[in-house]
């Protein structure tokens, strides 16, 4: 017997009838004698319809009631599952955010966890009660409701089953794991047996949307177990594992793809100490995320120019806080083009591997693909592109990595 915690997203209780498929997925453990702690999401596309609630009735933005309308999707898919449970037979009872209570800051609409009370959880698994949890909520030190940002449950999955001691936790999903591409793009995408926490980190803040970057840290952080899964197909999934857990590292481990890239550069910036903060201290207060950031040489010592990237939704904002101070920064002219893709690979086992960025430029260059940016870190390249060329890119760099179904990877003996 051992302790899991098993989280069912959106498309998993889309409706009773997943729900009572996927009630039948936690009876089946319980079953086993496990205690089985069950976190679930809202009900697919009824988040999107309390936001239209919302905005009729006010369309200002007060966080905190904002995120009691958002919260209460999880509320009903929590209740409809215990009743499906009950059903079956089985002891079930469904509890909030703030009943355990999962305490938060007051960042609404993202909050971070900063404790969770175990007793009374504790307390139902010990009757053999099944506890299933709203997922995406928490509270407040002055008690009022917030949402843990998008994916929100995953967050609230990993970190129950870090504070529960769980064995594992199983992420379940509409995909049957973790794939090396996108299968919808690249078909010939194989799925990963494993993966490390730090690609699978990776993979999340560059596009993959499997998984909530914020969750994955947590679950890296402290050594939960997860397996992401379908809730459709009864097969295993894929495991986020620590490195040392994977016997042979493979060079690349997938390839990601983002199309929420944004580029703006500014034109003959003054080339003097300070502009750079000029220009991000303004973005950084307008709440706008920078990701990429190149800076060419000054030529005359006076003028350069200045790219970053942000995300589209970004762009309007980015554009408008700069041609504010235009004068005060120094620069001729903004140039904003939201037509763009960021392509990634990642994997652990570039730090032992020369030349892996070479493979990659040397791929997009023979499919005449034009670079417009490039960032790396240890284990990840990402470059920018014409969003024209998203599949091509995916397809030629999937083949170039040897990643494709049925062949051997590079780094393979």
């Amino acid at each position: 017997m051992y302790r899991i915690v098993q989280k069912f997203g959106g498309t998993s209780v889309a409706d009773t009838q997943r729900i009572k498929e996927a009630a039948k997925k936690v009876a089946f453990e319980h079953s086993q004698g496990h205690q089985v702690v069950v976190v679930v999401s809202a009900m697919a596309g009824v988040t999107n319809k309390l936001i239209e609630f919302k905005n009729c009735v006010n369309n200002g933005l007060d966080a905190s009631e904002y995120d009691v309308v958002l919260s209460s999707g999880e509320q009903t898919s929590a209740a409809l599952m215990a009743l499906a449970l009950q059903n079956m037979g089985v002891r079930a009872r469904s509890w909030l955010g703030w009943q355990i209570p999962i305490w938060t800051d007051n960042v609404h609409g993202k909050a971070r966890i900063t404790g969770i009370e175990t007793d009374l959880l504790e307390n139902q698994l010990k009757k053999n009660e099944i506890v299933v949890v709203a997922g995406f909520q928490g509270l407040t030190p002055d008690k009022r409701i917030t949402t843990l940002g998008r994916g929100g449950s995953d967050l609230t999955a990993v970190a129950l089953a870090g504070a529960l001691q769980a064995r594992q936790c199983d992420i379940f999903t509409d995909v049957e794991g973790i794939y090396t591409c996108d299968p919808r793009i690249v078909s010939s995408a194989n799925k990963l047996d494993k993966i490390t926490y730090e690609e699978m980190m990776e993979m999340s803040s560059l596009g993959a949307k499997v998984l909530q970057t914020r969750a994955v840290e947590l679950a890296m952080n402290y050594n939960v177990r997860i397996q992401v899964r379908s809730a459709f197909i009864d097969s295993p999934g894929t495991y986020l594992v620590s490195e040392d857990e994977i016997v042979e590292q493979q060079i690349v481990s997938g390839i990601s793809h983002n199309r929420d890239e944004a580029k703006v550069t500014l034109l003959k910036v003054s080339d003097r100490p300070g502009v750079a903060a000029g220009v991000f201290g303004p973005l950084a207060e307008a709440s706008v995320n920078v990701d990429m950031i190149v800076q060419n040489v000054s030529e005359d010592g006076k003028t350069t120019d200045l790219t970053f990237t942000v995300g589209q939704a970004d762009l309007n904002l980015a554009v408008e806080v700069l041609e504010t101070r235009k004068d005060k920064i120094g620069f001729q002219k903004i140039v904003a083009d939201a037509e763009l893709v960021k392509i990634s690979i990642v994997g652990v086992g570039m730090r032992s591997h020369p030349g892996v960025a070479q493979t990659m430029f040397n791929a997009l260059a023979k499919k005449g693909i034009n670079i417009k940016v490039i960032s790396t870190s240890e284990i990840k390249v990402s470059v920018l592109i014409d969003e024209e060329y998203t599949e091509l890119a995916l397809k030629a760099l999937h083949s170039a990595y040897g990643l494709d179904r049925d062949t051997d990877r590079i780094g393979s003996p």
